[in-house]
C-alpha cells in the first residue's frame, strides 16, 4: 500500500468524482482509478461504490479506510515539518481556516507566522464553523481562527485571541452620530445593513436587539463583511460591526463610531487545533506566535483610537 493511494483516495472522497479527483492530484483518470482499485486488492476490501463507472461514495469499508487515511496522511506531513525543523527551519504550507467575521484579523497572525518562518507557507481559507470541525477532524486543517464557545469543537486545543465588541457605524449627520452611547433599540430604527441571518456573527447581534426589546429589519444584507462596507459611504446606511472589523476597513468616510450599550465584550474569538499525535509542527509553531501577538490588546487600542476621533469636534 502506498501512500499516493491513500492521497488519490482521500482526494476522490473531496471532490466526488473521478475525473476532478484525479485533475486535483495531476494524474490521468485511467490512473487514480487503476490506484485505487490496488488499494482495494491491497486490503482486500471494497472501497469505492461504483455505477455504471460513476463514483456513487464509499462503503462502510471505504469510510474506516478513508479515517485511516487522513491519519496516515498528516502523520507524513507531521515527520516532514518535523524534519524540516530539525534542519534549520521550518518549509511546508500551514492550512489556516477562518470563520469569515476573523478574517480582518487574520494577518495580525499569519504576518508574524511568516516573517519568523520564512521557508513556510500559509493557506488561509474563509470557511463556516461546521466546514471548520470538519476540517479539523479529517486533517484537512492544521488550525482555526473560530468562535470558541462552539460546543461541536471537540478535541481541540483552544487558545482564545479575542472577545467581540460591538459598535455603531452611523452617518455623521444622522440622529446618533453626537450620542456619547447608543441603545440597541435606537439602533434598530435606523436604516440598516447587516450581515445575513445565517452568519453567526448576525445571529449573536439579533440576540442583542432582543435583550433591548427589538428587532433590526436591515433593508440590506450581506454574506460578507466586505460586502457590507462596500454599502457604507455614502452616509445613507448604518450598521452594527465588530470592533475587530476596524482593523482591516477602519471607518469610512462620513461615517461615526458609538458604542453600543449592554455586555462589554461578546463572544471569544481564538485559535483552535486539533488534539492529535503527533502535533502538527506548524499548527504549534502559529500558537506560539499567536501567544506573542497581542491581538486583544490591539484591537482594544485601535477601538480606543476611533472612539477618540467619533468624540473629537466636528472640523
Amino acid at each position: 500500500m502506498l501512500l499516493r493511494q491513500l492521497e488519490y483516495l482521500v482526494a476522490l472522497a473531496r471532490e466526488r468524482h473521478f475525473a476532478r479527483a484525479a485533475a486535483a492530484c495531476y494524474v490521468s483518470q485511467p490512473s487514480l482509478s487503476a490506484a485505487i482499485r490496488r488499494l482495494e486488492q491491497d486490503l482486500d476490501v471494497p472501497i469505492v461504490r461504483r455505477g455504471r463507472r460513476r463514483y456513487e461514495g464509499l462503503t462502510p469499508e471505504g469510510e474506516v479506510v478513508l479515517a485511516w487515511a487522513h491519519r496516515m496522511l498528516a502523520e507524513q506531513d507531521a515527520l516532514r515539518q518535523e524534519l524540516s525543523a530539525l534542519r534549520g527551519g521550518l518549509t511546508g504550507t500551514l492550512r489556516l481556516g477562518v470563520v469569515p467575521t476573523a478574517l480582518p484579523v487574520a494577518s495580525l497572525l499569519t504576518t508574524p507566522f511568516c516573517e519568523r518562518h520564512p521557508g513556510a507557507g500559509v493557506s488561509l481559507e474563509s470557511l463556516s464553523s461546521a466546514e471548520i470541525r470538519h476540517g479539523l477532524a479529517e486533517f484537512e486543517l492544521d488550525a482555526a481562527m473560530t468562535y470558541l464557545e462552539d460546543d461541536s469543537l471537540r478535541q481541540v486545543r483552544r487558545l482564545p485571541l479575542y472577545e467581540e465588541r460591538y459598535v455603531l457605524l452611523t452617518p455623521v449627520d444622522g440622529p446618533l452620530a453626537d450620542a456619547g452611547t447608543a441603545r440597541w433599540s435606537q439602533a434598530a430604527t435606523l436604516p440598516l445593513c447587516l450581515l445575513s441571518p445565517r452568519m453567526r456573527n448576525r445571529r449573536i447581534i439579533d440576540e442583542c436587539f432582543a435583550a433591548d426589546g427589538a428587532v433590526a429589519a436591515p433593508a440590506i444584507e450581506s454574506d460578507s463583511v466586505a460586502g457590507l462596507y462596500a454599502h457604507l459611504p455614502g452616509g445613507r446606511w448604518s450598521s452594527v460591526i465588530s470592533h475587530a472589523w476596524l482593523h482591516m476597513f477602519g471607518v469610512p468616510d462620513g461615517l461615526r463610531v458609538v458604542p453600543l450599550e449592554g455586555p462589554a465584550n461578546g463572544p471569544r474569538v481564538g485559535l483552535v487545533v486539533a488534539r492529535s499525535e503527533p502535533q502538527s509542527v506548524l499548527a504549534e509553531a502559529l500558537l506560539k506566535v499567536a501567544r506573542e501577538a497581542g491581538v486583544r490588546d490591539a484591537l482594544d487600542e485601535l477601538l480606543r483610537t476611533y472612539l477618540g476621533r467619533s468624540a473629537a469636534p466636528r472640523g
